[in-house]
C-alpha cells in the first residue's frame, strides 16, 4: 500500500508542502483537505477589504498537476492513536501515514462584543463583509474604528483611508503602532498614517465592542460605525483537542525537523508550528516563514521516507514588508533573528518591493 499523507490546510505553507511531497514522492498518495476550493492570498486580505479583486486559484486544479488529490471540507477531528482525521463532508475518517499539520492562524478573540459587532481581515469571507460595509459606510462619511497597532492594523487602516478619503478612519492601539519597527521605520508610518488622514490612537486598549464604537480601558467610548478587529492572530485548537503537545498560544510544539515532539508522524508548518529561528526566537507568523517551512518539512519527510537523514533548516529573515496603501510603503531590513535595523527603504519604491514580494509569494505556494 503506498505511503498516505494527509496535508490539512492548504495556505502558503501546506500548499507549498503538499505540491512538494508529491513531486518528490510520486509512489506515495499525497491528500490535502481545505476548507474552500480556492488559494487564498492571505497577504491582500486587506487590500480585498479596500476592494481589490485578487486573482483565483482553483486548489484542485494546482494540485492534480501535481498528482496530488485535494478534499473540500474543515477539518473537525484528530484521532492520532487512530491516525484518523475527520472531515465534515467525508463520511469515513480520512486515515493517514503521515499528517502535515497547516491550519495556518485565526483572528485572535476579542472582548465582549469583538464576536457579534466587529469584522476582521483575517478569511477572505469576513474581508469581503468588511468591503461591502466600508463602501456603505464611505457614502454616508462614516467613521471606521480599526483596533490594533500591529501590522495588520496599520496596513488595514492605510488601505481604507486611502481607497475611501471621504471615510474617518482611526486607529486603535494598547501601545505604540508599529512597536516591532525601528524608530526610523515607526515615524515614516505615523508619518503616512497622518498624510492619510488616519486619526492614530496610542495607548488606547478596547475592552468592549458595540455596534456604535467601542469601550476603551478607563470607560471613554469612541464611536464608529464599524469596527475592524485586527489585534493578533490565534490558532485553531484542533490540535491541542486532539491531545498533541502544543506549546504557549496552541502552535503545535516541534523538534528541529518539525516533526511534533508528541507524534512522530505528525509535522507542523507555518503559523501551525511552534518553530523557532535564529537565537532560538519564535518564528513570525508570516508568509515569509510558511513558505521556507513547508518546503523544509516536505524534503524532511521525503528524505526519512527514503531512509536518509534530513538536512538542517537553514533560515533567516532579511525584511519585514509593510504596504501604507497602494503607493507608499516601508521595507524594515532586519537581522537574522527578526529584530529589525534602521534601515529602511519607504516611499513608492517600498510599495514596489512589497507588490513584487507578494506576487513571488503566490508563485512560490502555487506554482502559477
Amino acid at each position: 500500500m503506498a505511503h498516505r499523507i494527509v496535508v490539512v490546510g492548504a495556505g502558503y505553507s501546506g500548499l507549498r508542502a503538499a505540491r512538494r511531497l508529491a513531486r518528490s514522492l510520486p509512489e506515495a498518495s499525497v491528500t490535502v483537505v481545505n476548507p474552500r476550493a480556492q488559494f487564498v492570498e492571505r497577504v491582500r486580505l486587506h487590500q480585498v477589504a479596500a476592494g481589490y479583486r485578487p486573482r483565483e486559484y482553483a486548489l484542485p486544479d494546482l494540485l492534480r498537476a501535481d498528482g496530488a488529490e485535494f478534499v473540500v471540507g474543515t477539518a473537525q477531528t484528530l484521532d492520532p492513536r487512530g491516525r484518523l482525521l475527520g472531515v465534515d463532508t467525508l463520511a469515513e475518517p480520512l486515515p493517514y501515514d503521515t499528517l502535515v499539520y497547516a491550519l495556518g492562524s485565526v483572528a485572535q478573540a476579542g472582548p465582549a462584543g469583538a464576536a457579534e459587532h466587529a469584522v476582521t481581515v483575517a478569511d477572505p469571507g469576513q474581508a469581503r463583509l468588511l468591503r461591502d460595509r466600508v463602501d456603505s459606510l464611505a457614502r454616508e462619511r462614516g467613521t471606521v474604528a480599526v483596533v490594533g497597532g500591529g501590522l495588520t492594523g496599520i496596513e488595514t487602516a492605510a488601505e481604507l483611508a486611502e481607497s475611501h478619503p471621504e471615510l474617518r478612519v482611526r486607529l486603535l492601539s494598547a501601545g505604540e503602532p508599529g512597536s516591532t519597527l525601528s524608530d526610523r521605520g515607526r515615524r515614516h508610518v505615523l508619518a503616512t498614517l497622518h498624510r492619510l488622514g488616519v486619526e492614530v490612537c496610542p495607548e488606547a486598549k478596547v475592552v468592549a465592542v458595540y455596534p456604535e464604537g467601542v469601550e476603551l480601558a478607563g470607560g471613554a467610548r469612541v464611536e464608529a460605525g464599524l469596527t475592524v478587529w485586527a489585534s493578533g492572530f490565534g490558532v485553531p485548537d484542533l490540535a491541542q483537542r486532539a491531545g498533541i503537545a502544543v506549546a504557549d498560544g496552541g502552535r503545535v510544539a516541534v523538534d528541529s525537523s518539525l516533526r511534533s515532539l508528541s507524534h512522530s508522524d505528525v509535522y507542523a508548518v507555518g503559523d501551525s508550528a511552534a518553530a523557532h529561528g535564529p537565537g532560538g526566537r519564535p518564528m513570525r507568523l508570516s508568509c515569509a516563514t510558511a513558505l521556507p517551512l513547508g518546503r523544509y518539512a516536505a524534503d524532511v519527510i521525503a528524505a526519512r521516507l527514503h531512509g536518509r537523514s534530513p538536512r538542517e533548516l537553514r533560515f533567516r529573515y532579511l525584511i519585514q514588508c509593510v504596504s501604507l496603501g497602494r503607493r507608499d510603503g516601508l521595507i524594515q531590513f532586519v537581522a537574522g533573528d527578526d529584530s529589525p535595523h534602521e534601515k529602511v527603504v519607504t516611499g513608492s519604491g517600498a510599495a514596489a518591493i512589497k507588490e513584487r514580494v507578494v506576487r513571488y509569494a503566490a508563485r512560490s505556494a502555487t506554482g502559477r
